[in-house]
């Protein structure tokens, strides 16, 4: 969650503790979910989607706005605040939250920050607690660690979600960056984030003359959204050179035509 606040993060471990208590009737209710980028990963967009009852489409036009990632060169899908209510979240009323059983990750931690980086094992996952002076639940006398936070927050299927992809976020050599034009910033955003176009790019265009995909596969991305986010996953990281664990056919252009308008 990047605010445009003044944040003083500290680094913790899953044993650190803190004190917060967030409630309807605390002086700053909702003010954390007001003037700050939230960006959105897939299985966030995935989940609210589905809990609006429209397409992803449709989401991403009402209510995200794009950016490109300076370090990695990729998009970015970041929630699109309300300039008519002094630019909260579209999502929340002075009540709270009306997504809140389907709220971002990032949302999931606050005030607690989660950061990731690449090493040699894999992707490594940090925490941090976000310290902005009109937050009074940090007055509160209520005490957690970081790991019965999360318990209580409910992350971890969205951790798992999301690890993959963020593994591709991280990516800082030169020759990956160089890879990376405009045609694949506008891939990396269609497949991360608009599933149903995806789906539509995958199954009507001649993307399965062009790559060799399991028939289990196919028939699962189908109906299965969960199952196509991860099948999209495969795509991106053999669109940006990463891994070819999705392979082109013998014979025929190893990119596949633009994918269809949403």
């Amino acid at each position: 969650m990047k605010s445009m606040r003044d944040v003083r993060p500290v680094q913790m471990t899953l044993n650190s503790r803190f004190k917060f208590k967030c409630y309807p009737g605390i002086s700053c209710f909702t003010a954390c979910c007001q003037k700050i980028d939230i960006a959105l990963t897939p299985y966030d967009i995935l989940r609210i989607k589905k809990r609006l009852g429209i397409t992803s489409g449709e989401f991403l036009h009402r209510y995200v706005r794009q950016e490109i990632d300076e370090k990695s060169g990729l998009p970015l899908a970041i929630i699109q605040m309300d300039p008519d209510r002094d630019y909260v979240c579209p999502f929340v009323t002075p009540e709270g939250c009306t997504i809140y059983s389907d709220r971002p990750a990032a949302c999931r931690y606050y005030p607690i920050g989660q950061g990731t980086m690449q090493t040699e094992e894999g992707v490594d996952e940090f925490y941090f607690l976000i310290k902005e002076p009109f937050c009074k639940g940090l007055e509160e006398k209520k005490e957690w660690t970081i790991a019965d936070w999360r318990v209580d927050q409910e992350p971890d299927l969205y951790d798992d979600m999301n690890r993959e992809w963020k593994a591709m976020m991280l990516r800082r050599d030169a020759d990956a960056m160089k890879a990376i034009d405009e045609k694949k910033q506008k891939m990396f955003f269609l497949a991360s984030y608009d599933l149903d176009t995806f789906r539509r790019f995958v199954l009507e265009s001649r993307f399965l003359e062009l790559f060799e995909v399991e028939p289990e596969t196919v028939a699962t991305i189908k109906t299965d959204d969960v199952a196509l986010m991860h099948f999209a996953f495969r795509y991106l990281k053999y669109l940006l050179l990463i891994k070819e664990d999705l392979k082109a056919k013998e014979g025929v252009a190893p990119e596949p035509a633009p994918a269809p308008q949403a």
